[in-house]
């Protein structure tokens, strides 16, 4: 079961796709967000779930108090499960909450038209997803992001470091159990 762990939506149920999806454990979510909000990092911030799947991180942010919220997921059946999540969490908000957008699309298409700036990125692709791929979206991402940025990455514990792309850099990885962690940041690009 997966639900929303704090916030106006705290312990809502989230709806999780049948198939071709990997929610983030809660008590993943619940580490990467205390981490956030130790650093005051979700309160107004606009936020961007590339790879969303049901929609959980995006909307874990939401609900503890970003401004907007774009989930983005290719996969038809997930954009549609990850848009009704929205929704509830839109009504748990009883007014004037956050602006959340669902958009169904390959990550790499909606990044080549997408406007930033964004302050809070969330990339948690399915674990069979190449390197190559993942370096590609997250080079197109770089333009878009605001200069105090946080892109959180997730990947399987047992692959190797990816190599990130100039204007990234590593803050800090965190593992847990099967999940890694990366923490990254703009930076400018080596000359």
């Amino acid at each position: 079961m997966t639900r929303i762990i704090s916030g106006f939506a705290g312990s809502l149920t989230l709806a999780v796709p049948r198939t071709g999806t990997r929610p983030t454990s809660d008590r993943v979510r619940e580490a990467i967000f205390s981490a956030l909000e130790a650093r005051d990092l979700i309160d107004g911030a606009r936020v961007l779930d590339l790879y969303a799947g049901s929609g959980a991180l995006g909307l874990e942010a939401a609900s503890r108090g970003a401004r907007t919220v774009t989930l983005v997921e290719k996969a038809r059946e997930a954009a549609s499960v990850a848009r009704r999540n929205a929704e509830q969490v839109t009504r748990a908000a009883r007014g004037a909450g956050p602006d959340i957008r669902t958009v169904a699309q390959p990550v790499h298409g909606y990044l080549a038209g997408a406007a930033g700036p964004w302050d809070l990125v969330f990339l948690d692709p399915p674990y069979d997803l190449g390197d190559a791929e993942l370096v590609d979206a997250l080079t197109l991402l770089v333009p878009l992001l605001a200069p105090d940025a946080v892109v959180v990455v997730e990947r399987s514990a047992r692959d190797a470091v990816p190599a990130w792309p100039d204007g990234l850099a590593l803050d800090r990885r965190s593992a847990y159990g099967e999940t890694a962690v990366y923490w990254l940041a703009p930076h400018p690009p080596s000359v």
